[in-house]
């Protein structure tokens, strides 16, 4: 994989950590992000400052739903062959307040991306991010990718799964080589301030209650970051073959261990030494009482092997919070 990679959101949270892996290898790294304020501007720019120590960054500030901009980028950097894209307006809970940059971004933006790969001549790979939320109201478990998706609880879901389908038929229509992935949950080091972790760190630093939706029953797929990225780029490199329902797979990526939030609250409050006090909630529109993985596709495919659990990586991001809120 000599040629440069494209990898959309790359000021964002799992977009900053698979440029940056990338560029730890050698490659050379075309980063696309709007840089817009859904949260801390200041957190992205301070993840490209990182990326930009790297002089096979080319780091391009344009939004993926812009057809001419985006053309533009493409065409100074051509030909691209790889694309890793994980731009989009994220946020459940967001989406029921302002719904509009979703379809923007998550459904033009993506539309942009498709057509561009589209008319590469040797393109080799779309690896693009989905959510777990797809599954919405399912209750068996673990959610299983050979099950339905066709009951999103949220706009937010709803655009996801809809780049599900934009992708199947792409393929159908064009033979374009293009993985879908699943993410469950994703924490770690330069995440989200939007994300449950740092808004409970963020308040029990300071003294102030955390709102514990569901009255602290929900259990998630935590999944750490560094997990994530691995199984990313080796999708990236398992190229799909095959008749129709291979050449469009999509995967969940997971921590295949399902935790109560309740265990996750304790093990921030050991690693940040804090007794938090709870402000319990009932459940919110558009969130899902809990979501378990199963990745054995993905560990068959591509070999994909998550091994970081809460325990070990909530320390981690305590640490990392502390040290870059100079705490």
């Amino acid at each position: 994989m000599t040629l440069p990679v494209m990898v959309t959101g790359a000021a964002g949270f799992i977009g900053f950590h698979t440029a940056l892996s990338l560029l730890k290898q050698g490659k050379t790294v075309v980063g696309v992000d709007n840089m817009n304020p859904y949260y801390s501007v200041t957190l992205k720019k301070d993840r490209l400052k990182l990326l930009q120590a790297y002089p096979d960054f080319h780091f391009h500030e344009v939004d993926i739903s812009d057809r001419e901009s985006m053309n533009d980028v493409w065409q100074a950097h051509a030909p691209i062959h790889y694309v890793i894209h994980l731009a989009a307006q994220a946020g459940v809970r967001y989406s029921l307040v302002d719904p509009y940059p979703y379809i923007t971004s998550n459904i033009m933006g993506f539309m942009v991306i498709l057509e561009l790969c589209r008319y590469q001549p040797g393109f080799q790979h779309l690896v693009y991010a989905s959510t777990s939320s797809v599954y919405g109201t399912n209750k068996e478990m673990p959610f299983s990718e050979t099950q339905r998706a066709d009951s999103p609880m949220s706009l937010y879901a709803a655009t996801k799964r809809s780049n599900e389908l934009m992708a199947q038929s792409y393929h159908y229509l064009y033979n374009l080589p293009v993985t879908g992935l699943r993410f469950f949950t994703v924490y770690g080091p330069w995440g989200r301030p939007d994300m449950s972790a740092f808004k409970f760190m963020k308040a029990m630093l300071s003294g102030e209650p955390i709102d514990v939706y569901n009255h602290g029953k929900m259990a998630r797929d935590y999944t750490y970051i560094d997990d994530i990225v691995r199984g990313i780029l080796a999708a990236l490199t398992h190229q799909p073959k095959g008749g129709n329902e291979q050449m469009h797979p999509v995967y969940n990526l997971g921590n295949h261990h399902s935790e109560s939030l309740m265990d996750f609250i304790e093990i921030l409050e050991k690693s940040l030494n804090i007794n938090a006090v709870k402000n319990f909630l009932p459940m919110q529109d558009g969130d899902v009482p809990a979501t378990s993985a199963d990745i054995s596709a993905a560990a068959r495919d591509f070999g994909y092997a998550p091994s970081t659990r809460i325990h070990e990586g909530i320390p981690r991001l305590v640490s990392w919070y502390k040290d870059y809120n100079k705490l």
